[in-house]
């Protein structure tokens, strides 16, 4: 059976198992276009509200549950990283939103950083350049989900650092 021939759709249903609602990021990855977008942006409303969310202990710990968290919903949907699983896209913001803290608190305009950070996760989440598609095709469960989009925040944060040698 290939990709066009499984049905993505996932009812809210899906939602009463506590595995699924954090892996299916509250809801936010139920969303019919953009799924990881949708989950990234009530990443980034969290964060700003709690920036508990932006601490280190948390990513280390969000990251380390996500990684049973996504292998858990993917065998529950029948579908490796099903593309409304969105906890990766959490942690991957909170990360790069971690590693661009300091560049947000000297800088004259910190909220344009923290635009930045989601701006740039969610391009090399979504674009893949290697080593990120390379990690995404080569590494399974729940670790597979997981690293892409920590790679992705780390080259997102690699960015804000270089534009902010330049810039600021």
């Amino acid at each position: 059976m290939n990709s066009s021939q499984i049905n993505l759709k996932i009812s809210l249903s899906e939602l009463k198992s506590p595995v699924n609602l954090l892996a299916l990021g509250f809801g936010s990855g139920l969303a019919p276009k953009a799924p990881g977008t949708f989950g990234t942006l009530l990443a980034f409303i969290l964060a700003i509200f709690f920036p508990i969310f932006i601490a280190g202990w948390w990513i280390v710990f969000s990251s380390l549950l996500g990684i049973y968290l996504c292998h858990q919903c993917a065998k529950n949907l029948k579908i490796h990283d099903h593309p409304a699983i969105v906890w990766d896209e959490f942690c991957g913001l909170w990360l790069t939103l971690f590693l661009t803290q300091n560049i947000a608190f000297y800088a004259q305009y910190h909220w344009m950083t923290f635009v930045a950070s989601f701006v740039l996760f969610r391009i090399f989440d979504i674009v893949k350049p290697w080593p990120i598609s390379f990690l995404d095709k080569k590494v399974a469960g729940g670790l597979g989900i997981m690293v892409d989009d920590l790679v992705a925040a780390l080259f997102a944060a690699i960015c804000l650092y270089g534009f902010s040698l330049f810039f600021a």
